[in-house]
């Protein structure tokens, strides 16, 4: 009887120990559950990335506003495009500026060359790729003319072969050639036959098509001319049917709203574009921020008019009052991350300097583009010195360059159905892995990593809003060096906040 009574006591243990061993992993499923889950697959979505950058234009108004960029502000703007490292950057001119007098209609390579040549030699000498090219005609009345055509080539061959500057491989005509802004007034036919008669011309410089393809269409994401029979998928589409042997690159521009882009609609934009590039080649963002228009951005957007009322150096007609905030910083890297995440091949944030444009290029300082990482002019133009530092969103875009250098495979990402307000993107460089991720949500979220391999030798980076570690200069720096990582393994990463974790050292 003793006997019975201990086995039915040692089975009731037993069954408890089951039960509570049970509920333990039920939990631990639970917990697991809860964690959001991304996987790295070894499927590549994109090959020959060019990689991320900025519009760098070369300060064609300066010596309008009465200063040019002087050899301080040039090693200030080398040591941040040091650390940066662009892989790609577009740079524009308004010949007005540069080697046409509008005051006597003469030509002269040589006028104003300088600030162009400083920076076509940086992005030559760190092999950074450059789309050069015009905004628009010295005239708008000479769109057509040969005399046009004749002198913006002979300029194109003078930077490249005369110069050296072999950074630039592709060319743009017109600038956004689909707008009511642009001198081509979204005439498609009108901008394909001045291509052709830029293709004619270039022809006859030994060698210069062998560096220089065209950049096209140049047009602007979800934009319609009343006037155009196309919109700019139309653009795109046509181009590739009319004239995919004359373009090296296809390029468009895209300013969407905060909200499609933290719901995540934006990639479906990108694939329409996509879709239609013929296999072989790439597609980039040529130009690429955000604007506030939106319903769903209506409170952003009332605050953008709050900014610029009575503003002392901009009338708010063409600018972005938030790269003041810490926000910007977490909304440019995502949309980096849908783009690259699409298959294309970069982006270039609009843009690198407030100091390089007024509205219409017209010279005024009183309504000058605020779209920059800072404002290299700051003290010497518009008295205020501080208009000179970084701004945030320099600390995120700075990596999402750095650290996916050109030639980087982007490997598929797959998120669990939890994953909301968290975006990822990964790269893959010589076998060593980068990986970038951005909470946009209001919770702090437990991240589970599944990648294809251990990784040796990481650094972490974190941008948080009370938490950017940075040097002296303003460089972001990592939290944690030489971390090992397993396959498998879980990193936190809070609400509103952005992390990259890299093998690269360099």
């Amino acid at each position: 009887m003793i006997i019975n009574r201990l086995k039915k006591d040692t089975m009731n243990i037993r069954q408890i120990i089951l039960t509570i061993a049970f509920l333990m992993v039920c939990i631990a499923c639970e917990n697991r559950r809860s964690d959001v889950q991304i996987t790295i697959l070894p499927e590549v979505v994109s090959t020959g990335f060019i990689g991320n950058g900025a519009e760098w234009d070369p300060y064609d108004e300066a010596e309008a506003w009465g200063s040019t960029i002087s050899d301080e502000d040039w090693n200030k703007l080398f040591s941040r495009l040091d650390y940066m490292k662009p892989q790609y950057i577009r740079c524009m001119i308004n010949s007005p500026y540069r080697y046409y007098n509008v005051e006597t209609g003469k030509y002269d390579k040589n006028r104003n060359i300088e600030s162009i040549s400083r920076l076509l030699k940086y992005c030559t000498e760190h092999d950074i790729t450059v789309i050069y090219g015009e905004y628009n005609p010295p005239t708008w009345d000479m769109k057509q003319d040969q005399e046009w055509i004749d002198m913006s080539v002979d300029y194109l061959n003078y930077l490249v072969t005369d110069l050296g500057f072999s950074c630039i491989k592709h060319f743009v005509i017109f600038n956004e050639p689909d707008g009511n802004w642009a001198s081509t007034n979204g005439d498609y036919e009108l901008w394909k036959n001045v291509l052709f008669r830029f293709h004619e011309k270039m022809k006859t410089y030994p060698g210069l098509l062998e560096k220089v393809s065209f950049a096209g269409p140049d047009v602007v994401v979800n934009y319609k001319n009343p006037v155009s029979p196309y919109d700019a998928e139309g653009w795109v589409k046509q181009t590739v049917s009319d004239v995919d042997s004359l373009i090296g690159i296809y390029d468009i521009h895209a300013y969407p709203g905060q909200g499609q882009v933290r719901a995540g609609e934006y990639k479906e934009i990108l694939a329409k574009y996509k879709r239609h590039i013929p296999k072989g080649k790439k597609i980039l963002l040529g130009e690429a921020g955000y604007k506030y228009w939106n319903p769903a951005d209506s409170i952003l957007g009332a605050e953008y008019r709050h900014r610029v009322e009575n503003h002392p150096f901009t009338k708010g007609s063409d600018c972005n009052m938030f790269v003041y905030d810490y926000f910007y910083g977490l909304d440019m890297p995502l949309l980096a991350m849908e783009v690259m995440n699409s298959g294309y091949a970069g982006v270039a944030a609009w843009m690198l300097d407030d100091a390089m444009h007024s509205k219409n290029d017209s010279g005024k300082t009183e309504d000058i583009k605020i779209w920059g990482m800072w404002n290299i002019l700051g003290e010497e133009v518009f008295s205020k010195p501080d208009e000179e530092n970084i701004r945030p969103w320099y600390y995120t875009w700075a990596l999402m360059c750095r650290y996916f250098p050109a030639g980087s495979e982007i490997l598929k990402t797959s998120l669990s159905d939890i994953a909301q307000g968290i975006y990822a993107v990964a790269g893959r460089y010589k076998g060593l892995f980068t990986i970038a991720l951005v909470n946009v949500g209001n919770e702090d979220k437990e991240v589970v990593l599944n990648i294809p391999k251990d990784l040796n030798g990481v650094q972490l980076f974190k941008y948080e809003e009370q938490n950017m570690p940075a040097n002296q200069y303003g460089f972001p720096i990592p939290v944690e060096q030489k971390l090992d990582l397993s396959k498998y393994f879980s990193i936190k990463i809070k609400a509103q906040s952005f992390i990259l974790l890299t093998q690269l050292q360099e």
